[in-house]
């Protein structure tokens, strides 16, 4: 269900060489295969096609902004924690109205500038963030 193999004895990523983005890039370099990073989304988001959703993908495992362009143009959503992650989000291309912001400790400030950006909701885990809120 993944892109990587090999082929003979060199790792490919789809139909490039590992080597190959190695010598180019540099190293240490992180490779993601487009390919699996839609096909593990359209599998997840597919399995809940009878009900309405929206699926989100949590930006604290990743926050790379290719991700999230990508998982975006597929209509999916994010999954934020900070003010910082709301701000790669948005530079990234998501849709605020797709934006979930979760985690404990929101500040005033990441609240008001979650508002003003006009995400879905908050997940709010405490009886101090509903006062902040409010």
């Amino acid at each position: 269900m993944h892109h990587f193999e090999y082929k003979g004895d060199e790792l490919f990523c789809e139909d490039v060489s590992v080597s190959k983005i190695a010598f180019e890039a540099g190293t240490p370099v992180y490779i993601y295969s487009s390919a699996t990073l839609i096909k593990h989304f359209k599998v997840f988001d597919l399995s809940f096609k009878t009900i309405p959703h929206l699926t989100c993908y949590s930006m604290k495992s990743n926050s790379n902004g290719a991700i999230l362009n990508l998982f975006s143009t597929m209509g999916g959503g994010a999954d934020i924690v900070s003010g910082g992650e709301l701000y790669r989000a948005l530079k990234a291309g998501m849709d605020p109205g797709k934006i979930v912001y979760s985690g404990v400790g929101k500040t005033s400030n990441e609240i008001d500038m979650a508002l003003d950006a006009g995400i879905l909701m908050f997940n709010v885990e405490s009886e101090q963030e509903l006062e902040k809120i409010n």
